[in-house]
């Protein structure tokens, strides 16, 4: 399995869209294919999202609390123990480097480039990607 860093916006971008390229990352993750990594502070902005009114009527509570824990049955839990600091636009996203880093990640997958390509430190071996440029890879 592949590790990678599922941001929460293709999360929330999965369950509103019927067959975009959101839910074919999650599908791969829930088929196993992909290893999501897990750490405390992603957790928690999962934890916080499933409370958050962005979902209108696409599921139900239930639902994604079910999604949600059945992504965390296919993924692995991470501790990160050596901050980076990549000094993000937004600092709230840092925390998305460095469980990446300390858990092997092969890419981060999101719809956040912008803030999340413009750090101070560059990571060579590191991919963030779009879910569609994370899908043309996989081919």
């Amino acid at each position: 399995m592949i590790p990678v860093v599922i941001d929460t916006n293709l999360f929330v971008a999965s369950l509103h869209s019927g067959g975009g390229t959101s839910r074919a990352v999650l599908r791969l993750a829930l088929g196993g294919r992909l290893k999501p990594l897990f750490g405390n502070a992603l957790w928690l902005e999962y934890q916080d999202l499933l409370g958050r009114p962005v979902w209108g009527d696409a599921t139900t509570a239930e639902e994604r609390h079910n999604l949600l824990a059945a992504l965390a049955r296919q993924g692995r839990w991470v501790s990160v123990y050596y901050g980076w600091r990549p000094n993000l636009p937004d600092e709230g996203d840092n925390h998305l480097i460095e469980l990446a880093l300390a858990g092997g990640a092969q890419a981060i997958i999101t719809h956040n480039l912008k803030d999340l390509r413009g750090g101070e430190l560059r990571f060579e071996n590191l991919r963030v990607l779009t879910p569609a440029q994370y899908l043309e890879e996989l081919k």
